[in-house]
């Protein structure tokens, strides 16, 4: 009985040095600020990258705002920002450009959120979101959801709509 305690106890202490690790692990900027057009991707299932159309290796493609890149910007600030513990990890060095954490609920496990916008003709803006979870080998989909969630909240009047070809899975966002 005393060795099925001591296991116990092993477990629960580990467990708990799991949880501590993973909640107070830093937001390297360094590491996690990165341009959502050039970023490496790893190949693992948990990360989702939306791109303008032109991106091959994007999953799937951006709208066109009726903005320009610095109100589409502000915009998707404002949306990053006010979304449950989220916070900015870093800007720039372009202005168009942040990086953001949103944290589970419970584990608090991170999940970056690289965004940049960019220019898509005279009075028009997309954006490329690189969206991935730090710790795991699979995110069940949460990283495709949050960037289709984001997409559908940014208050402006989008200008065109990427072919259904091209667009976000439903399957894949729902």
């Amino acid at each position: 009985m005393n060795i099925v305690l001591g296991i116990l106890v092993v477990i629960i202490v580990l467990a708990a040095m799991g949880a501590a690790l993973v909640r107070l692990s830093s937001d390297d900027p360094a590491r996690w600020h990165v341009d959502p057009m050039t970023a490496a991707r790893t190949g693992a299932p948990n990360d989702w990258l939306l791109a303008p159309q032109s991106t091959a290796v994007a999953d799937g493609a951006a709208p066109v705002w009726q903005a320009t890149p610095a109100t589409l910007m502000q915009a998707i600030d404002a949306l990053a920002l006010a979304q449950p513990n989220t916070a900015l990890v870093a800007r720039g060095p372009d202005p168009l450009m942040a990086t953001y954490v949103q944290r589970s609920a419970l584990m608090r496990y991170p999940d970056y959120i690289s965004v940049r916008a960019l220019p898509a003709g005279e009075g028009r803006a997309t954006l490329a979101i690189f969206s991935r979870s730090r710790y795991g080998q699979s995110d069940l989909g949460v990283n495709a959801k949050r960037v289709s969630a984001w997409l559908v909240a940014i208050p402006l009047p989008q200008a065109a709509i990427p072919s259904p070809e091209a667009a976000i899975p439903l399957s894949e966002a729902d």
